[in-house]
């Protein structure tokens, strides 16, 4: 999460104008990079007015943002403080008060005698006093004129009646009224008396429990209150202080400067929030508040009131996060989701709303009116769309293939037809996702029976034969390898081993226009071969971060910029076997998987070429060097940890292993093995955790494992030799050469419009089957060159994430985008083009010399 999202999401919502201005600070460092670039070019290094310490200098600018900022956090923090610290004065006195009360209350329960005074008298401020709580109580007339022999003097409440009740005493003897006897036979009704004193003890126990009780909720509440502040108030000095942290440091990188340490240490570090005096006395706090804690709710157990308050700060946490900003978050989801809305038409995709609704949303169900002869019917939006209607011609088609008879075929080869029309149809117009498509594969397999035993005669396996056969046909050493791949991609990024490694490139290639664009391509390709041309776009665009703002946003040189990552990832893709998922499915259907070492023979030389090429392309057709100064990109100044080389020591020693793989198969037995390792290592050491695993795309690796199931079956089935041998009829009177030339022109206009890896999928089965019915096989080779027009199909924006990634990229100020869909066609298809005929040149001959 990026630390202006952090900053909003953890902070106080009461106190969110006085928390430090992280975006706007930001922005000003962006504009002081454009004045200084500007100035750069007006003037040379020692005239320029912004670097000889005058009032524009940068650093003066951006201190006194700084001192801005620092003045309004102190004194907020300040006032706060002041009135928080209060509180807890107040709170540690009620404290004490309600302690005292305790004892009283104890006291008082201690004596068994009704009648009997309390041995404490509650204090003038104590809660008892509102109920009488300590003062003499009257019982029996029995218990009067035993209190009353004893004092020697009336009670101030006695009438005159109640005086001649009681005894005299005239020489030591006593004397009784006339109503004595009577008197003394009510009184000796000791049972009905005991009775009413123990009523009435019992009612007031209760009035003064319930008062106590209500007295120890009240304190309980306000001192979680105050514990909850005070863990605000410290989150407030950290927040702040990392704030102060990492603008310094953007400000240094962006700018090249060296303010961050002195102003940190000078300034920050000075002021009152941030001095450790200043932590330490709200660490006393917080010790003085679980202390109190401890006394009211826990009997004294420090330990288990801060257990408990802990308790209380999550849960206030978590309230505030899903009550306070659940607005703030559903609009931005909104936004987002707008924004996919956008992206999708310019892509010329479906924006059906209903796949734009956000989860969680209150919303009412889609619904459309419909007119019809016969009246008005309302019914779900999505059965009237377009993906409804797409659907339905599919199950038509698939229906039609599976039950209409097809002369001189089997019916477990029609079923699989039909198997492959449907899914191929449903994968190339993406109407359900494609991991979903994928998973229906094994599921048609086994319920259409169309797999066969591998012994002749060949027959049709039953379905818990099938089903085991086509889940292991799903989970091979492939997949092992596509996670491997993974693997080494997560480690990578995480630990900034490629952004270090692409920085440092790019940083020795110098303000010169063609210069930065080569490497910048060349810097795609490396980085699409490691981390996947998924990752690969997004990484170098935020490299050059710097040049895009500092170059207007219709300038030739940032559409040449981008254009070039997008296609040079693309072609990236070809350029290793854990590139992208179409390589691997290429691995899979070879007849023995060429080593790491024979693929970089024949794809760096045509990767490299093609680039080269494109580079030519791009220069002649934007002429991005005219007017155009380049901002040079810096190096990433952090040196390398020791987690970073074990990452790249044991990235090194498995790619290593797998260039070798060949030479120790008796060993591994399968490259997929040697991918173990890294996950294992990374896994292992909590270098990567399982957050990291659960984000692997594993959509990826079903749709890879669903393809993979689909050619074991089109094999089994005895379709992929019908097929195969059908074509080869067809192109009997060709050579070698013009059939990779047939395939490579199909795959290139398959693949402009549907995803490399479904085009691999549908091809790749159908292209070994072809290469093995030849006069001469070559299976290897015909893959080979297929796999590689694969990534080669960028004609259009949707021809890839690359062109995706490229086409939604916007210019931050303006928030238009940089590129539009001509520039793909008028760029990406002579491109494309360009890179078909380096493989059908220059990659058909190295696969030959490579002994394909």
């Amino acid at each position: 999460m990026k630390f202006s999202h952090s900053l909003q999401f953890n902070s106080v919502p009461d106190w969110s104008s006085h928390y430090i201005a992280y975006s706007n600070l930001k922005k000003l460092i962006y504009s002081l990079e454009k004045k200084v670039h500007q100035a750069s070019q007006l003037h040379d290094g020692e005239s320029s007015p912004l670097l000889n310490g005058s009032i524009d200098d940068p650093d003066k600018i951006f201190s006194n943002a700084l001192d801005h900022e620092l003045e309004k956090i102190c004194t907020f923090y300040q006032l706060k403080e002041l009135e928080i610290y209060g509180d807890v004065d107040t709170l540690l006195r009620d404290e004490e008060s309600y302690e005292e009360d305790q004892e009283t209350f104890e006291a008082e329960q201690a004596e068994q005698a009704p009648g009997t005074r309390g041995s404490k008298r509650p204090r003038s401020n104590s809660i008892f006093r509102t109920i009488g709580f300590g003062r003499p109580r009257r019982t029996s007339t029995m218990s009067q004129s035993y209190e009353g022999d004893e004092d020697g003097e009336s009670e101030d409440g006695d009438d005159e009646n109640t005086r001649l009740r009681k005894s005299k005493s005239r020489d030591g003897k006593k004397i009784w009224d006339s109503h004595t006897e009577d008197d003394l036979r009510a009184s000796t009704d000791f049972a009905s008396s005991r009775r009413r004193a123990s009523l009435a003890f019992d009612d007031y126990n209760d009035m003064a429990f319930s008062a106590l009780y209500d007295s120890g909720v009240s304190l309980k509440r306000r001192t979680i209150s105050l514990y909850v502040s005070i863990c605000e108030l410290r989150s407030f000095i950290q927040l702040n202080k990392t704030g102060f942290t990492k603008v310094l440091k953007k400000y240094d990188k962006t700018l090249d400067r060296n303010l961050k340490r002195p102003y940190l240490e000078q300034t920050v570090d000075a002021a009152y929030p941030f001095q450790q005096s200043t932590m330490d006395h709200l660490s006393e706090n917080l010790s003085r508040i679980e202390t109190a804690y401890s006394k009211i709710c826990t009997k004294g157990d420090v330990a288990e009131a801060k257990r408990e308050l802990r308790l209380h700060l999550r849960e206030h946490v978590v309230w505030e996060r899903n009550t306070v900003w659940r607005e703030m978050i559903g609009i931005e989801r909104k936004s987002q989701a707008a924004n996919m809305g956008l992206r999708q038409t310019m892509l010329g995709q479906d924006t059906d709303p209903q796949k734009l609704r956000l989860q969680g949303d209150e919303i009412e169900p889609d619904m459309k009116e419909v007119i019809t002869p016969i009246g008005r019917y309302r019914c779900p939006r999505w059965l009237l769309s377009s993906t409804f209607y797409t659907l339905i011609v599919i199950f038509a088609i698939f229906l039609l293939l599976l039950f209409a008879p097809i002369a001189k075929m089997p019916p477990e080869q029609q079923n699989c037809l039909a198997l492959v029309v449907f899914v191929s149809l449903l994968w190339a117009t993406e109407a359900i996702p494609l991991f979903v498509t994928s998973l229906l594969v094994p599921f048609l397999v086994v319920v259409l029976r169309v797999l066969r035993t591998d012994a002749k005669p060949r027959t049709r396996l039953e379905t818990k034969d099938a089903a085991t056969y086509v889940y292991g046909a799903m989970w091979t050493p492939v997949i092992g390898l596509l996670l491997g791949g993974f693997t080494i991609a997560a480690a990578l990024s995480k630990y900034n081993i490629a952004k270090m490694m692409a920085t440092f490139v790019l940083s020795k290639a110098g303000t010169k226009p063609r210069t930065v664009l080569l490497t910048s391509m060349f810097v795609a390709m490396f980085a699409s071969m490691w981390i996947s041309n998924v990752a690969a776009p997004v990484l170098c665009y935020s490299i050059i971060q710097p040049i895009l703002r500092n170059l207007p946003s219709d300038s030739a040189m940032t559409k040449a910029l981008l254009l070039g990552i997008a296609l040079s990832s693309n072609i990236g893709g070809a350029a290793s076997p854990i590139a992208s998922p179409q390589n691997l499915i290429a691995l899979q259907h070879m007849s023995s998987p060429i080593a790491w070492g024979t693929w970089f023979f024949i794809a760096l030389p045509v990767c490299i070429l093609s680039i080269l090429l494109i580079w030519v392309l791009l220069l002649v057709t934007f002429k991005p060097g005219r007017n155009t100064t380049i901002v040079p990109i810096r190096p990433m100044r952090d040196s390398f940890s020791g987690i970073q080389w074990f990452i790249s020591v044991v990235t090194i020693v498995t790619i290593a292993l797998w260039c070798v793989s060949h030479q120790l198969e008796s060993f591994f037995g399968h490259m997929g093995v040697i991918a173990i390792i890294p996950l294992v290592l990374f896994f292992g050491t909590g270098i990567l955790t399982k957050e990291d695993f659960n984000n692997f795309l594993w959509t990826i690796i079903i749709l890879a494992a669903g393809g993979l199931a689909l050619g074991k079956a089109v094999d089994s089935s005895g379709l992929l030799h019908t097929i195969a041998g059908a074509i080869t009829d067809k192109v009997g009177d060709l050579s070698l050469y013009g059939v990779l030339v047939v395939f490579a022109t199909l795959i290139l206009v398959v693949a402009t419009f549907i995803s490399h890896t479904v085009a691999a999928l549908i091809v790749l089965p159908v292209v070994q089957g072809v290469g093995q019915k030849m006069n001469e096989p070559h299976p290897d080779l015909l893959v080979m060159g297929s796999v590689l027009m694969c990534s080669a199909a960028m004609g259009l924006p949707t021809s890839g994430f690359p062109n995706m990634t490229a086409i939604m990229m916007e210019d931050s100020q303006t928030g238009q985008r940089y590129l539009r869909v001509k520039h793909f066609i008028t760029r990406g298809v002579p491109s494309s083009i360009i890179t078909f005929l380096v493989i059908i040149t220059v990659g058909y001959g190295l696969m030959l010399v490579s002994g394909l």
